[in-house]
């Protein structure tokens, strides 16, 4: 088994790979799971900067491949300055927690909305280095809008899910199932795939 590095002390992310990575000889380990801790700055301009500046900093200080991963969000219908690119869950200066997150952003929707819906767009980045070898990925997706009546099930660490519905089957992203999101080319599995061909 292949141990590779996620850049992040976030177990909800490592999830998301795990199972993928784990059938294909792949373990993940995270942040949570070595004793060295380093400060990083994330000045990248959008997702895949901010990967590549995750993964080369951990790149320097451990002995196996590295992946980091990274999101923006923009929001249409708010002022350019609200708008939260790479800074989702800091805003003022102030790092959120799942609860001012709802809070936050269901008022924005409250504020600036029509007809209680902003569309939203999220773009992804992640990096991989392999043996030296730097390699990035970026998608996005834009078939959703945020809404300020909560669903009633919240995923932990990923709580605007709980406010984000899907366009075309109008569900909310905590209510859709994974054969679901296969069907609705959701489950990420050109994500996967790309982790697999670069981190093996």
């Amino acid at each position: 088994m292949k141990k590779v590095l996620f850049a992040t002390g976030n177990e909800s992310k490592k999830k998301r790979f795990q199972k993928g990575l784990l059938e294909n000889g792949i373990e993940i380990l995270t942040l949570n799971d070595i004793d060295k801790k380093i400060e990083v700055e994330e000045t990248g301009k959008d997702g895949v900067e901010n990967a590549i500046i995750k993964a080369r900093s951990y790149a320097e200080v451990v002995d196996m491949p590295v992946f980091a991963m990274d999101d923006n969000l923009y929001i249409d219908g708010i002022p350019d300055e609200l708008q939260p690119g790479t800074c989702v869950r800091r805003i003022n200066g102030k790092r959120l927690d799942d609860s001012e997150m709802l809070d936050y952003y269901t008022n924005l929707v409250k504020t600036y909305s029509k007809d209680d819906k902003l569309n939203c767009r999220w773009v992804y980045g992640i990096a991989t280095i392999n043996n030296g070898k730097e390699s990035t990925y970026s998608w996005c997706l834009d078939d959703f809008y945020l809404v300020s009546k909560k669903s009633d099930k919240v995923h932990k660490d990923y709580p605007l899910d709980s406010i984000s519905i899907d366009k075309r089957n109008n569900k909310y992203f905590t209510d859709i199932t994974n054969s679901e999101k296969k069907e609705i080319k959701r489950d990420e599995s050109d994500v996967l795939n790309f982790l697999i061909n670069h981190l093996k």
